[in-house]
Order: C-alpha cells, then structure tokens, then sequence
C-alpha cells in the first residue's frame, strides 16, 4: 500500500467517523488500526523455524530442520523426524507454500524436506508397474512419488546426481 492509498483510506474513515456523533475514542481507534495495518504491511516477517505442536495439554516446538517430511492423512499433518511423529493442525497446502524452498511435493499427500533426500529407488508395483520411492537419511522407511509428481522431483533433484 502506498502512501497516498492510506492517505486515502484515513480521510476516508475519518469522514464517515465525522458523519456519525461517535467519541473521539472511537476515531483515535481507527487512526490507530490505519496506522498499524500500514506498519504490518511495511515489515517483512522472519519466516518460521519450528512448527508448534499441540500434545496433551503442552505446545512443543519442532524444530523446522529436524523434519524429514510432513504428510497429510485425513484432518491433520504428521510431522516426521528421525526420533517420532507429531500431529499437527495446518493444512499441507499452506505449509507448502510457506516452506516451498525447505519442501518438495512427492505426493499429493507427502512433502520431504529436501536436505533428507539422499536418492530414488525404482520399485516394481505387484501389478507390474514400476514406481519411484524417495529414500530418507537416517530412515528405512520410503515414501511413493507419484507418477504425476516424478517430473517435477526428478528435474528439481537433476543437477544433484540423486535424481
């Protein structure tokens, strides 16, 4: 927003203010929502580096480098780490959106950090097909990539050699 646009919307609220017998206090409280909406929208917050879970009753904090992926199973995310599993209540598509240089989409339900990548495996599906799988640091366990989402996996891992 710029100067002349919050110009605009104080004189703005100021005349409808002025239209109506209201306090002074209520249009002290307008000037200062204007003013600090104008703030906020000026400063560039520092991105997150944990996620807050909520379990029994405390919040823990998951440091956003320990996770290895997050993955979307019915109303929650769960959080994966070398050590456990967390819950967690956000949606996959915003924390993709917040973490997109952390992350990447192997699944429509799955993001895995990328730094936890260390390779693809091709397995061999019982109905004959092949399929790709992400292999994890410090994890035997392999998550599916899809066949809709391998291009974009394997072009955003080409240059590293674990494509």
């Amino acid at each position: 927003m710029d100067g002349r646009s919050f110009a605009q919307q104080l004189r703005r609220g100021i005349t409808v203010l002025a239209a109506v017998p209201l306090a002074v206090t209520a249009i002290a409280a307008v000037l200062a929502w204007l003013i600090a909406r104008e703030t906020l929208a000026r400063l560039s917050p520092e991105p997150r580096r944990h996620l807050s879970v909520s379990e029994r009753g405390r919040i823990l904090l998951v440091p956003l480098a320990d996770v290895l992926y997050l993955k979307a199973e019915l109303k929650y995310v769960t959080v994966r780490t070398r050590e456990r599993e967390y819950l967690l209540d956000e949606s996959l598509t915003r924390l993709e959106e917040e973490f997109a240089a952390r992350f990447v989409r192997v699944h429509r339900n799955c993001l895995v950090a990328r730094e936890a990548i260390t390779g693809f495996e091709k397995d061999a599906a019982e109905d004959g097909e092949t399929h790709w799988s992400v292999l994890l640091a410090g994890l035997d366990e392999k998550l599916p990539v899809s066949r809709r989402q391998w291009p974009a996996v394997k072009a955003a891992f080409a240059g590293e050699g674990k494509a």
